[in-house]
């Protein structure tokens, strides 16, 4: 890990930080002693009723600062990052790692391959545990560092070795029930690869993960993701229309029984397999508080619960026409279409919706998650007829807006001389009509 750097990105106006005087880019240096590595053992540290916190002023002048406060009061304290030492780099070789099928020459932060237990408690990025050093894993079991967010793919020993490159990728099970014992809630997935990790094997992994509950508390299937970008890599493919249908109803039969026996699906597809399928999107029953939306399970249903509420508050008229454009990718113009077909039944309302080719990686890439601002410039540039672009919020990065090739919003209003709104669908159909009825 590199050196300690705990950075003041922003200060809560009005908290005890704030009141101190303390600013963007003075460091934490110690907290009753302490130096934090990282945002967990800020909150740790900072929990007690009385602190003296060691602050370097960006001046490099040194400020000991002494505290009391309520129990559990936070000091109002935003960090550049949450990791002060540095992310845990991943080691593992994965034959379908997504970052070794990125294109040079795009931003660095596109090419890191985290593993970092911290970031997964922090914010659900998933880790394989093959990284984690003996002191890592006695913090987690220690600290209750719960829950966790695992990619399993496999629990045969053999098979996931050669699946993630890495010989110490064959005691998961061990692992997972280690963590299970201490209590450590875990959501994992399985990135499903034909011929590889499906069949039997799938069916093995879903029983030994199961048999962990409670504390294994969703196991998601998501389909592997493929880009023309595989030069030299292993030959993989993707999952036929045929094998997707026959995959949802065997997880179907899953849901059951585990509704029947633990009160939870516990299992889940990712949407993708449901549009490569033809089929209906499950009800929201299925997806149970929906545990890995952000990980694209149930995001088209919870999208669809939320348009049929939020569609009442739609006139029947609009006082002044409008004509909309929602640019998607080829997956996510199945899902939209029967909401544009509700939209564009309001008087005066004429939203299109283009769905848009990904030249970047390929065609076998159609999630609008991974469409590039050169995909849609291409998509949309002579285009005298466009009123507004609206961009679903999963085409950006989730903490600043800003496209996989480095093209910002505003870059791509410039180039299609037209306003460009991104929606945040993470939260459902509100900003849709919202902007609708602007």
């Amino acid at each position: 890990m590199g050196k300690i750097e705990a950075t003041v990105d922003r200060v809560v106006p009005g908290s005890i930080a704030g009141n101190l005087g303390i600013e963007k880019g003075d460091r934490i240096i110690s907290i009753n002693g302490y130096q934090p590595r990282d945002y967990i053992d800020y909150r740790f540290l900072c929990a007690d009723e009385e602190l003296e916190v060691e602050v370097m002023k960006k001046n490099d002048e040194l400020w000991v600062c002494d505290i009391r406060k309520e129990y559990d009061e936070d000091l109002g304290v935003v960090f550049e990052e949450d990791t002060f030492d540095g992310i845990m780099s991943c080691v593992n070789k994965c034959i379908f790692c997504f970052v070794d099928q990125m294109p040079p020459e795009m931003r660095e932060s596109l090419y890191v391959k985290d593993d970092d237990y911290r970031l997964s408690f922090m914010h659900g990025n998933f880790i394989t545990l093959t990284n984690l050093t003996k002191k890592d894993f006695n913090r987690i079991l220690g600290m209750k560092i719960s829950p966790l967010y695992i990619s399993v793919h496999c629990t045969n020993p053999g098979l996931r070795e050669r699946l993630l490159g890495n010989r110490r990728a064959g005691k998961i099970m061990e692992d997972l029930v280690l963590l299970a014992g201490a209590g450590i809630e875990m959501h994992t997935q399985i990135v499903l690869c034909p011929d590889l990790n499906d069949g039997v094997e799938l069916e093995r992994t879903i029983r030994d993960l199961s048999s962990l509950w409670p504390q294994v508390k969703s196991i998601a299937i998501v389909p592997v993701g493929l880009t023309r970008r595989r030069q030299n890599l292993r030959m993989l493919r993707k999952i036929s229309p045929a094998e997707a249908a026959a995959l949802i109803d065997r997880v179907h039969d899953y849901q059951e029984e585990f509704i029947e026996k633990l009160g939870s699906p516990l299992v889940y597809l990712g949407d993708e397999f449901y549009v490569t399928a033809g089929k209906e999107f499950p009800e929201a029953r299925y997806y149970d508080n929906f545990p890995q939306l952000e990980n694209g399970v149930g995001m088209v249903r919870f999208f669809y619960d939320s348009f049929d509420k939020e569609s009442q508050r739609l006139p029947v008229a609009l006082p002044k026409p409008k004509k909309p454009v929602i640019v998607t990718g080829t997956s996510g113009a199945r899902v939209l279409r029967p909401v544009t077909e509700r939209l564009n039944k309001v008087k005066g309302l004429q939203v299109e919706l283009v769905s848009v080719f990904n030249g970047f990686f390929g065609g076998y890439v159609t999630v609008a998650g991974l469409l590039t601002g050169e995909d849609i410039i291409s998509a949309l540039q002579n285009r005298a007829d466009i009123e507004t672009v609206l961009l679903p919020s999963v085409m950006c990065r989730r903490d600043e807006p800003v496209f996989l090739d480095g093209i910002t919003p505003g870059e791509l209003e410039k180039k299609l001389n037209v306003p460009v709104r991104i929606i945040d669908i993470d939260k459902g159909a509100k900003q849709l009509i919202d902007v609708i009825l602007e």
